[in-house]
């Protein structure tokens, strides 16, 4: 294929892969970027298609992949959008404050969740926590792999139950601390 076939090629798929952008980004004009990035990487690598495998499928995965690393990019740099005239108070580290009490409370309250579990759930989870691997728990507590992932399952369910008020977008279980 030359390069002239393949570009248009590429163009032709212009109305799918917007249509494909829309549906992930959710913005007419972050789907335009989207479209035009996918397209621009597959103009600079169309050494890298193979011809006569599937354009529209290459196109596709080349452009979830652009969308997943442009969106773990954007996580990783905390960058969030707000349409607000007046960001200071967003931007500004000084206004915000935290309250030692609602975190000391919160740990209480996890703390007695781990302690109202059975000792069969409570040791696994409690050594998953600590870092231990699932074999190496497994090894040390002599049960079955199988027996442990089930128990630490378990154990995260029963205190995302009992736990359910603060709400699993507060990422209060993630910083349980082992007594």
């Amino acid at each position: 294929m030359t390069q002239l076939e393949f570009n248009h090629a590429v163009q032709t798929q212009y109305k799918p892969l917007r249509g494909y952008a829309m549906k992930l980004v959710q913005d007419v004009e972050d789907a335009n970027d989207l479209v035009q990035e996918t397209m621009l990487k597959a103009f600079k690598n169309k050494d890298k298609f193979a011809e006569g495998t599937n354009l529209k499928g290459w196109l596709y995965v080349m452009m979830k992949n652009i969308f997943i690393n442009n969106y773990r990019r954007m996580v990783n740099s905390n960058i969030f959008s707000d349409d607000t005239e007046n960001q200071y108070y967003i931007n500004s580290l000084n206004n915000s404050g935290k309250n030692g009490a609602e975190s000391r409370l919160a740990l209480n309250d996890i703390h007695h969740a781990i302690d109202q579990l059975s000792e069969n759930l409570k040791r696994p989870f409690l050594l998953s926590y600590e870092g231990y691997k699932y074999e190496e728990i497994a090894n040390s507590l002599r049960i079955p792999l199988g027996t442990v992932k089930i128990r630490i399952h378990n154990a995260r369910q029963k205190l995302q139950k009992t736990l359910l008020g603060y709400g699993r977008e507060h990422g209060l279980l993630k910083n349980i601390q082992a007594q």
